[in-house]
C-alpha cells in the first residue's frame, strides 16, 4: 500500500471545521480517507486544569494527549491500524464506542492544535486552514453548545470570553501562515472544498 498523503486541518472553534470535514469525506469511498479527530486524544475530566473561577478549561493544549496523538498519526503512516476510545464530550448518555483506524491513501488529522503541536505538526504533508470571523464564530459556538451540550447562554459566553477566545489568540492564529491553503468559511466553503477534493484525488490516482 502506498504511504498515506497526510493532511492537517485546523481553525478556531466553532469556524465550521466539523461540517467542512464532513463534506469532505463524503467526496471520498470509504477506503480512500481516515480522520483521526483531536477530539478522541481529551485526558480524563479529573486530569484537566481549571481557572480562576473554579471552571474547567477544555481548550487548553494540556487538556490534550499530544503525544499519544502524534503516535497514532505516525502508526497510520507507517500502514498500521489502531484503536482508540471515543470521546463523548462527558454527556453520561452516550456510551463511547471503540474505534478503529485503518491506514487509507489520503489520512486527516484534525483539531484546534494540530500545528502548535509539533509532534504532529511535523508529519503533515498539507496544512489546511479554516477560516471565519470572530463573530460568525460566537454565534455558532452558542448554537452549537446550546443544542448539542445543553449549556446555558451565560455558560457558552464565559467560555468564548475566558476559554476560547484567548487559546485562539495564543495557540491557533498564529499558525494561520503556516497553513499551505486557507479556506474562507463566513458563508460557504464549496470553492475551497472544490479545490482541495481537486487535489487529493491526484493523490490516490483519480
Amino acid at each position: 500500500m502506498q504511504k498515506p498523503f497526510i493532511v492537517g486541518i485546523t481553525g478556531g472553534s466553532a469556524s465550521g471545521k466539523t461540517t467542512f470535514l464532513n463534506k469532505l469525506l463524503a467526496s471520498f469511498a470509504p477506503e480512500d480517507i481516515c480522520l483521526i479527530s483531536q477530539d478522541n486524544y481529551y485526558h480524563e475530566r479529573d486530569q484537566q486544569i481549571t481557572d480562576q473561577n473554579g471552571i474547567i478549561n477544555f481548550d487548553l493544549p494540556s487538556c490534550i494527549n499530544a503525544h499519544e496523538y502524534a503516535q497514532d498519526v505516525l502508526k497510520i503512516s507507517r500502514g498500521e491500524t489502531f484503536s482508540r476510545k471515543e470521546y463523548t464530550f462527558n454527556n453520561p448518555n452516550v456510551v463511547a464506542k471503540d474505534l478503529i483506524f485503518k491506514p487509507a491513501p489520503i489520512v486527516v488529522v484534525e483539531g484546534i492544535f494540530v500545528f502548535y503541536f509539533e509532534e504532529v505538526a511535523k508529519l503533515l504533508d498539507l496544512k489546511v486552514y479554516i477560516d471565519a470571523k470572530e463573530y460568525i464564530k460566537l454565534h455558532r459556538r452558542i448554537l452549537r453548545d446550546k443544542v448539542e451540550r445543553g449549556y446555558d447562554l451565560d455558560d457558552v459566553l464565559y467560555r468564548y470570553t475566558h476559554h476560547v477566545a484567548p487559546t485562539y489568540e495564543k495557540y491557533i492564529k498564529p499558525f494561520k501562515n503556516d497553513a499551505d491553503i486557507i479556506i474562507p468559511n463566513n458563508n460557504q466553503f464549496e470553492r475551497g472544498l472544490e479545490v482541495l477534493v481537486s487535489f487529493l484525488n491526484t493523490k490516490i490516482g483519480q
